[in-house]
C-alpha cells in the first residue's frame, strides 16, 4: 500500500477527510524510491566490501558478517516506507500544516504571515529522480520547515502560493 496519488487526504493516504479536518497531501511516490534506491546501494556495497575483506583476511566464516547490512537493508526498508507515509502538508486558510513522524508525530504549524522566505532546493540526486524540496524560513527559527520529495512543479506552485499568501498576511501586521 505504498503506492498513492501525492494528493491523497487523510493520514494514512484515505480519501474525503472528516468535516473540520485540514486536506492533508502526501508525499509523491518518487521519494520513497530514491530513498530506497540509496539503501540498497550503500549497504549493499557495504555487505559486498565488508564480505570481500573479512573473507581475505578472517576466513569465509567471519565473511557471515556481511549478512548484517543485508538484515539492515530489509529493516530499512520497511521504515522508509513508514517513513513516507507519515509525512503529510496541508494548507489551510491562514497556515500551512506539516505532519510526520511515526514513533514521534510532529505537527508544524506556520502561519503564512510570520514567512520570510520561502525556497525551492534540489540537488543532484533529487534533479536525478525529478524531486525538489520546499524550505520555509520564519523570524523564530524553531518554526522552519522543509517539506521534502516534491514533484518540481508542485513545489514552485507552493512556492509561489505562499509567497503571495505571506506577502498578503505581513502586509496587515
Amino acid at each position: 500500500m505504498e503506492t498513492g496519488s501525492p494528493h491523497d487526504t487523510g493520514p494514512a493516504g484515505t480519501a474525503g477527510a472528516a468535516e473540520g479536518e485540514p486536506g492533508w497531501i502526501g508525499l509523491p511516490p518518487g521519494l520513497l524510491r530514491m530513498r530506497r534506491l540509496l539503501l540498497v546501494v550503500w549497504l549493499g556495497l557495504l555487505a559486498v566490501g565488508l564480505g570481500l575483506l573479512l573473507g581475505l583476511t578472517a576466513g569465509p566464516v567471519w565473511a557471515a558478517c556481511a549478512l548484517v547490512p543485508l538484515v539492515l537493508i530489509a529493516w530499512g526498508w520497511v521504515l522508509l516506507g513508514r517513513n513516507w507515509r507519515s509525512w503529510r502538508y496541508a494548507e489551510r486558510a491562514d497556515d500551512l500544516l506539516i505532519s510526520r513522524g511515526v514513533l514521534w508525530r510532529e505537527e508544524t504549524v506556520v502561519p503564512y504571515g510570520r514567512m520570510q522566505l520561502v525556497e525551492v532546493t534540489s540537488g543532484p540526486v533529487e534533479r536525478h529522480f525529478g524531486l525538489a524540496s520546499v524550505q520555509l524560513h520564519t523570524a523564530a527559527a524553531a518554526t522552519d520547515a522543509t517539506i521534502p520529495g516534491l514533484d518540481p512543479a508542485e513545489a514552485e506552485r507552493l512556492r509561489d502560493r505562499l509567497t503571495e499568501l505571506g506577502e498578503a498576511r505581513s502586509a496587515g501586521l
